[in-house]
């Protein structure tokens, strides 16, 4: 068996041709061999487009394929825990794009057919890998910024199309769950705790039902994370790490471009004009290509994955009181 892992693309998902496709295609550990789409002639064409040899007509199709090795599942919110099933119970290690389920009682699930099928099964946040979070995390780790207590974080687009996925309920839709999983998520990591309690304010578009604005409050044992997402704002993200003696921000945190720079600044804080900032600039990398290498390493070599089931069950469960939150108007526990 060659060096590189066989993956099937499980859709043709936009994140998937434009972004994730092509990124894992740089990668000397990764060969996308296969697309399927319930449209065969879209498959086919997607494949072509991309350079995949094969295209497939089902989704059952492309599973039964004893060459694919792992699957990548960009699907709509609502079928990634049935089709990540299907995959593992085929023999696939399944890559999922967040968030990994709609609700905590699913994403559970996951975790016995994991254990019977022997299969890694990961959730996909790609900022994990990403060098500008990797360092900010040794810097809070080093003491640089003294005792990290509080995080900080907004998230925006504006997307008010009925016909995206993203504004359907029954699909899984809203900001928070598209948007808001990745300050909640990178701010469980940044603290290395979980929340003990949240509370979250939305508000619903009166046409769509979802949630087109949300904000949330975590409350951490070390300190509390704060943040805004909304699907009808301005686009905009930044997050703010606020030490006893210092901050880092991200400037671009979530979805740097990848043939940019991107850089974080860290600020000792002696003025408010910037005089005790300083700029770390990391080269131009995809966050997408490193995450398939990681997990396709995992493949070959064993190993952990960056974001295993029981770290996407620990961030569903935060959405999952955020929401428990709206409804009751209290304090919540994960």
């Amino acid at each position: 068996m060659g060096k590189k892992v066989r993956w099937g693309i499980l859709s043709t998902a936009g994140i998937a041709v434009r972004r994730v496709i092509p990124a894992m295609q740089k990668s000397d550990w990764i060969e996308v061999t296969a697309i399927a789409s319930r449209d065969r002639h879209k498959a086919e064409d997607v494949a072509s487009a991309l350079g995949i040899p094969k295209a497939y007509g089902s989704y059952e199709d492309l599973l039964a394929d004893p060459e694919i090795e792992a699957i990548y599942n960009p699907l709509p919110n609502q079928l990634h825990v049935p089709w990540s099933i299907k995959a593992a119970e085929a023999g696939k290690h399944v890559l999922c794009e967040k968030p990994l389920s709609v609700t905590v009682a699913e994403a559970k699930s996951l975790l016995a057919v994991q254990e019977r099928t022997g299969v890694i099964i990961a959730e996909g946040f790609m900022v994990r890998g990403h060098p500008q979070w990797q360092r900010a995390r040794e810097l809070i780790a080093a003491g640089r910024i003294g005792n990290l207590r509080s995080i900080q974080g907004v998230f925006s687009y504006f997307n008010p199309d009925p016909a995206n996925i993203r504004n359907v309920p029954e699909y899984g839709g809203g900001s928070l769950m598209d948007i808001g999983c990745y300050p909640i998520h990178t701010s469980r990591w940044m603290f290395g705790e979980e929340p003990v309690r949240v509370m979250g304010l939305f508000d619903q578009d009166p046409q769509l039902k979802v949630d087109r604005l949300t904000s949330a409050m975590l409350e951490f044992p070390s300190g509390q994370a704060i943040f805004t997402c909304s699907m009808q704002l301005v686009y905009h993200q930044r997050m703010q790490l606020l030490g006893t003696r210092g901050r880092i921000e991200m400037v671009m945190p979530f979805t740097p471009p990848p043939d940019r720079a991107s850089y974080i600044l860290i600020d000792d804080g002696r003025d408010l004009a910037g005089g005790g900032i300083c700029t770390e600039t990391f080269p131009p990398c995809n966050q997408f290509t490193i995450q398939g290498e990681a997990f396709s390493r995992a493949v070959r070599e064993g190993g952990s994955v960056p974001v295993p089931l029981t770290d996407a069950i620990k961030n569903m469960a935060v959405i999952e009181a955020i929401v428990r939150s709206r409804q009751s108007g209290r304090w919540e526990a994960p």
